[in-house]
């Protein structure tokens, strides 16, 4: 609980980053090629959370290229906009996939990375309404399956150990050209190291 008890809420904080994942994958789609996404999730209380929610994305951009390697989950993000049938049983089959071994800040990092390349791939196979079925889809299943988790584990706040870790095991499996990648990594666990010293400050 502690992200709660620093005035931070880890709801509002994976509402929004969901959709800040999702509209990252979306930058250099016009946005009259998809339905506006602000008032399907909360909107963040103050700068901390904006901060905190600035970082995560770094992270799971990092930890989201383990995933471009996974036939499996290529397969499934491809299917949901080209095959016929609910696009709901495929997204649960996608998060089933991801959480097959069961709840981790990486799995959660890969699920909402996942969302965002399922987002952009409605927008390509011309399914614009899909993207805000896809953003509520993964905010449920946040809601449902993995908050009480994240607040067991002392909130968002205490992911960012977990997540730099992974993210340095994803740096070092790059080539030299992504050396830029781990300068945005290093500059972003800084100031993840920077909020946690503010929030303990507070306490």
């Amino acid at each position: 609980m502690a992200s709660e008890g620093n005035g931070m809420s880890d709801e509002r904080i994976g509402t929004a980053l969901i959709k800040h994942v999702i509209e990252e994958e979306l930058k250099d789609v016009p946005s009259e090629e998809f339905p506006p996404l602000t008032p399907l999730a909360v909107q963040l209380n103050n700068e901390q959370e904006e901060k905190v929610v600035n970082q995560l994305s770094k992270m799971i951009r990092i930890i989201g290229d383990s995933v471009k390697g996974n036939e499996e989950f290529q397969d499934a993000i491809d299917g949901m906009a080209r095959d016929p049938g609910s696009k709901w049983d495929k997204f649960k089959k996608v998060t089933d996939k991801v959480f097959e071994y069961g709840i981790s800040w990486e799995n959660i990092a890969v699920l909402f990375y996942v969302a965002g390349k399922l987002a952009l791939k409605m927008v390509e196979a011309h399914l614009p309404q899909s993207v805000r079925d896809v953003l509520m889809w993964t905010v449920d299943f946040f809601r449902n399956n993995l908050l009480g988790w994240i607040r067991d584990h002392g909130g968002w706040i205490n992911s960012f150990s977990d997540l730099a870790v992974a993210s340095v095991h994803q740096v070092s499996s790059f080539s030299s050209r992504s050396y830029g990648r781990f300068t945005i990594f290093i500059s972003g666990l800084v100031l993840g190291s920077f909020i946690t010293w503010r929030l303990t400050k507070s306490l």
